[in-house]
């Protein structure tokens, strides 16, 4: 048992981390400490405030833990890991998880490749970024390689030179095709060297050899050239001009804006890179209405810089944070270089601090908007529904369907809705044990039976292991259930659950003679709806859901029995055999017409399968077999 006084005294007086736990055992918060013993009791002192939040924290704490360090430091860069590993509900917390893309140029590579990347590694490649629009990643990696000519397939070079066709890319001219022997790895290179010098931004030579080439072309008439060489030489100043905003300062730097209003905070951040603002992204925080900006910022901190790969030399504050110097030193470590916090007080850097937060209060103000139109959709859709119904309180819904074809394969699907928004973790599939042809109604017992029967036998394994409040994945049972259809399938839903002794309310999604949602059939009466509330179009969504889901199941299971190869019967070829074979021949006519010592040369094949494919298809019995 744990007893909190006793527990108190314990406390060492050194520096550490500590973990409240609630009464289920779930992890609360997570904090650091220079003492653990005076920052922990500080929470039990009434005499001690830091805001609503925490003490409706305090009041939940049923038991903590703690992890004694050596140093401030060490204790910071635990407290990021945890907090990053279990989320707790009443840290400041990011609200996503983003990671950003880099371009990569395998360098490691005889032959190197540029390509778009969402992890910097420590391998022999080389790393460009971090940019904030993928997209324009895709662009800019598109634009190297019809420029240069480099190759984009995964090829290992040398060793498979020549030993495949050249691909698509050889035939439209975007690439030398290197991989046939056509270009060398001097040549190559000289071409991955000129790409490197325009992700470095020097675009100057590389825009006045493409006027020449445009020029050159256009004097010997061949306008198509000249028109691509145009526009390539379009892309490329479209590229420059976003790099208008430069700095004499090369550095590295990411400024920092922070807007709040109420519980809602965002964080902007400017992403300057060698001088130059490549780009932006905003993100969202969950906070208690009193926090300060400083405690908002030091949290974003913590968070952000545990989990970004790439950290520049110096980042720049909107308002001075507490433990400076500590996140100086852990920014440092995590740098492998000095990295500065910086506040600025005048000039072109405070005002483009000014600028971050001018942009944070706008995603916010804007983004306020689109929230409350959100939650129209979802949770006041569900009002809606909960309104027509006279069931108020709703919150998750399941709703059900059949797939099958002439009977073929027979599959049911549950999707799950909370709060108006699908919960796709809960989603489950169905295939059908004891319905053979096409009976729907009996089909669908089956699938809800199974369903609430698999959900009171986890419910009973959890009560016996003094679990009552823990759920499974089909613990949770629904607040509605809604069935594809009418009157009909309402009744077996009804049937099964008074089967099971269980009381849920069940309507179904009544369709017209259209296939287009008309109203709900509930308590043996058809209740129309509004076609232009959100109630209805949420009920839509619903249903088409769950009909997709159905259908998308069923498709599977038809693919996975009905995808075979005449290969297939060859005895020793298995899906890697059959794939070399398929991509290196055009048709089967090819793979009869090649020799064993050719068959021999196709990767993953070897002297046996070769002979296997050979007396296959030469055999007397040829005919029959194809």
């Amino acid at each position: 048992m744990f007893c909190l006084e006793e527990e108190l005294k314990k406390l060492p007086d050194q520096p550490g981390v500590y973990i409240m736990h609630d009464k289920k055992d779930t992890i609360i918060y997570i904090g650091k400490a220079v003492s653990l013993t005076k920052r922990v009791h500080q929470y039990f002192q009434a005499s001690h405030n830091e805001g609503l939040k925490k003490a409706q924290m305090v009041k939940q704490i049923a038991r903590f833990e703690y992890i004694v360090t050596d140093s401030e430091l060490e204790a910071l860069v635990l407290e990021c890991n945890l907090i990053k590993e279990h989320r707790p509900k009443y840290n400041t917390m990011l609200r996503d998880d983003k990671t950003y893309p880099y371009i990569k140029v395998t360098l490691g590579e005889d032959f190197p490749r540029v390509l778009f990347a969402r992890q910097l590694k420590k391998d022999k490649s080389r790393y460009f970024g971090p940019y904030t629009s993928a997209s324009a990643v895709k662009d800019t990696i598109d634009l190297l390689n019809k420029l240069y000519g480099l190759r984009t397939c995964s090829r290992v070079l040398p060793r498979d030179t020549g030993k495949e066709r050249p691909c698509l890319n050889y035939h439209i001219r975007q690439c030398h095709a290197p991989c046939q022997g056509y270009l060398s790895k001097e040549e190559y290179g000289k071409r991955v060297e000129r790409a490197v010098r325009f992700l470095n931004g020097e675009y100057t030579a590389i825009m006045q050899e493409l006027e020449e080439k445009m020029a050159a072309a256009s004097a010997a008439m061949e306008f198509e050239k000249a028109a691509e060489y145009r526009d390539l030489l379009n892309s490329i100043k479209q590229i420059a001009q976003k790099q208008k905003m430069t700095d004499a300062n090369d550095e590295d730097r990411d400024v920092i804006g922070v807007a709040k209003d109420g519980e809602d905070a965002v964080v902007q951040v400017f992403f300057i890179r060698g001088g130059k603002l490549i780009g932006r992204e905003h993100f969202y925080l969950r906070i208690a209405a009193e926090d300060a900006r400083a405690q908002i910022v030091t949290a974003f901190l913590k968070q952000y810089y545990a989990g970004t790969p790439y950290i520049p030399k110096r980042i720049m504050l909107p308002c001075a944070v507490e433990e400076k110097e500590v996140l100086e030193e852990w920014l440092g470590s995590r740098r492998g270089a000095r990295a500065y916090i910086q506040i600025p007080q005048k000039g072109m850097k405070e005002k483009l601090v000014e600028l971050a937060s001018k942009n944070a209060r706008l995603v916010l103000t804007q983004d306020k908007e689109k929230l409350k139109r959100e939650e129209g959709r979802t949770i006041g859709a569900m009002k809606e529904i909960g309104a027509l119904l006279g069931l108020p309180g709703i919150v998750r819904v399941e709703a059900f369907d059949i797939s099958n074809i002439s009977g073929f394969q027979s599959v049911g699907s549950m999707v799950v809705y909370e709060k108006g928004k699908p919960c796709r973790s809960d989603y489950r599939k169905f295939r059908l044990k004891s319905v053979l042809g096409p009976d729907d109604y009996a089909s669908m017992h089956e699938v809800l039976t199974r369903r609430f029967l698999h959900g009171q036998a986890e419910r009973r394994e959890l009560l016996e292991k003094g679990m009552e409040e823990a759920y499974g994945s089909f613990t949770k049972f629904p607040d509605l259930i809604m069935m594809d259809g009418g009157k009909g399938q309402v009744n077996i839903a009804l049937r099964v659950l008074e089967e099971l002794q269980l009381n849920i309310p069940v309507c179904g999604m009544v369709k017209d003679d259209n296939h287009r949602t008309r109203g709900l059939y509930y308590k043996n009466a058809e209740i129309p709806i509004d076609k232009d509330s959100e109630g209805f179009r949420l009920i839509t969504r619903i249903q088409d859901e769950a009909h997709r889901f159905a259908i998308e199941y069923h498709r599977s299971l038809r693919s996975k029995g009905q995808v075979h190869s005449v290969l297939d019967e060859i005895p020793g070829i298995g899906p890697s055999r059959r794939k070399a074979l398929m991509i290196r021949y055009a048709s089967l006519d090819a793979i009869r017409a090649a020799s064993e010592e050719e068959l021999k040369d196709t990767p993953s094949m070897n002297e046996r399968a070769a002979k296997a494919v050979y007396q296959y298809f030469h055999s007397v019995d040829e005919g029959k077999k194809i």
